[in-house]
């Protein structure tokens, strides 16, 4: 999957999230709120970016890059600027391959992937998913092997994402100089699915 180029945004980006709740409303005033689908797919996020007064070299690079995405319909890589994060907190595995995390406010969700760095104890560091979530302060990842260790633990939540650009703006603002306006909507897709593009395109 392509990666947007490293080419930083300008501040005022603005971030918009609606979740997808269905809303049943009965004759006497109550209502029922059902999340509809996935839990982890509930809030695709809107990115309006804007690439101001950037070189005119740049923005034919971004320009390029979104076209090509547009040719061959395909989602892309983008970390949006402030998101991600590296915490520190506690960790616990008892004869199981389920590794309790303890961190103050971790801020993490169900299937989000983590990198983790156990810096103590013997538990094997890499990449994880989120199993569950228990509250605000903690959380469990399922470890490759059953053991029992606890100690130190680092987690770093990438803020990388998939998403489509179907609208975007260039504005020369004078010669060499131009500003670029776009719409980054985020997109969840299966495994098979991308296998299934690939596929069709050889």
């Amino acid at each position: 999957m392509a990666t947007f180029p490293s080419i930083e945004p300008s501040y005022g980006l603005r971030k918009t999230s609606q979740p997808k709740t269905r809303i049943v409303q009965f004759a006497d005033g109550y209502e029922h709120r059902i999340l509809f689908g996935l839990a982890a797919h509930q809030n695709a996020e809107v990115y309006d970016l804007a690439f101001n007064n950037i070189s005119e070299s740049d923005s034919d690079v971004i320009e390029g890059f979104l076209r090509s995405r547009a040719n061959d319909n395909a989602s892309f890589t983008y970390s949006p600027p402030s998101e991600g994060f590296t915490k520190t907190g506690t960790y616990s595995q008892s004869s199981s391959t389920t590794v309790t995390i303890t961190i103050s406010d971790h801020g993490v969700a169900i299937n989000d992937v983590l990198t983790i760095d156990y810096t103590s104890g013997s538990a094997v560091d890499g990449s994880f998913v989120v199993a569950s979530v228990t509250d605000k302060d903690v959380f469990t990842v399922v470890a490759a092997a059953s053991a029992t260790n606890s100690g130190n633990v680092s987690i770093t939540l990438a803020g990388a994402k998939k998403f489509v650009c179907e609208t975007w703006n260039k504005k020369i603002n004078y010669p060499n100089r131009a500003t670029i306006t776009t719409t980054f909507r985020q997109v969840f897709e299966p495994w098979v699915l991308q296998l299934l593009l690939v596929i069709y395109k050889m």
